[in-house]
């Protein structure tokens, strides 16, 4: 049984993926930001619930190292912890960026950054990050300026980690998804067809995939996980 950490667990993806690492016979280790947010997850025998103020780094370093203690081998984890903003270059304050930066790249930052180490001593690991289009792309991006910037980090730290820990089976991924198909972004955009959004169960499956052992040989991938958006 593969041991996965899974950060945002009870999100609008983060429950999707859970729930499918849980039908698939992973033993889940999942983050929430507080003690409410644990009663969302459904509860199963080999998942593990942990509290954690992923934005503060000893915090999140010694959540890794009470796993680490307790697992012995972190197989995977998925970094799913996120969230945009509006804006375009005008709009955008130096402390709109300090704020995106802190909940899409330092939420993944804090764990990848001990769990790499670990996974390096072990010999064998899968990162997985979010990315977005808005990073990707400025056309999509020129209106949500901090959001794409914070997301463009973690492309970054993808590369300086794949090339750290080449020749290694260590491997940073990054999946940038469109649109997900939630009950939110339906209720927030009414006029536009989910036909063309993306399925969390949809990207659970490729998530999976990645770090299964079908997808040992990929390295160095981004996944632009569009559907039709």
């Amino acid at each position: 049984m593969k041991t996965v950490i899974i950060t945002g667990a009870n999100g609008n993806l983060g429950t999707a993926v859970t729930r499918f690492f849980l039908d698939k016979e992973y033993l889940v280790i999942a983050t929430v930001a507080n003690e409410t947010m644990k009663t969302e997850l459904a509860v199963a025998p080999q998942l593990d619930v942990h509290v954690v103020n992923l934005a503060d780094e000893t915090t999140a370093a010694n959540f890794v190292a009470a796993v680490v203690a307790k697992y012995h081998t972190i197989d995977a984890a998925l970094l799913l912890v996120g969230g945009f903003a509006m804006g375009s270059v005008a709009d955008t304050s130096s402390a709109d960026i300090d704020q995106q930066v802190s909940l899409n790249f330092k939420t993944a930052y804090h764990v990848a950054r001990p769990l790499f180490q670990h996974m390096l001593a072990k010999g064998q690991g899968r990162l997985v990050f979010i990315g977005a289009r808005p990073a990707l792309e400025p056309s999509a991006g020129k209106n949500l300026v901090a959001y794409g910037l914070s997301k463009s980090l973690l492309f970054t730290l993808a590369d300086y980690m794949n090339e750290e820990a080449k020749g290694k089976n260590v491997t940073a991924t990054v999946v940038a998804p469109s649109t997900l198909d939630t009950a939110l972004n339906r209720k927030s955009m009414p006029d536009v067809n989910p036909d063309s959004w993306v399925k969390p169960e949809a990207l659970a499956a490729i998530l999976e995939f990645i770090v299964s052992d079908a997808g040992a040989p990929l390295r160095e991938a981004v996944y632009k996980v569009y559907n039709n958006a």
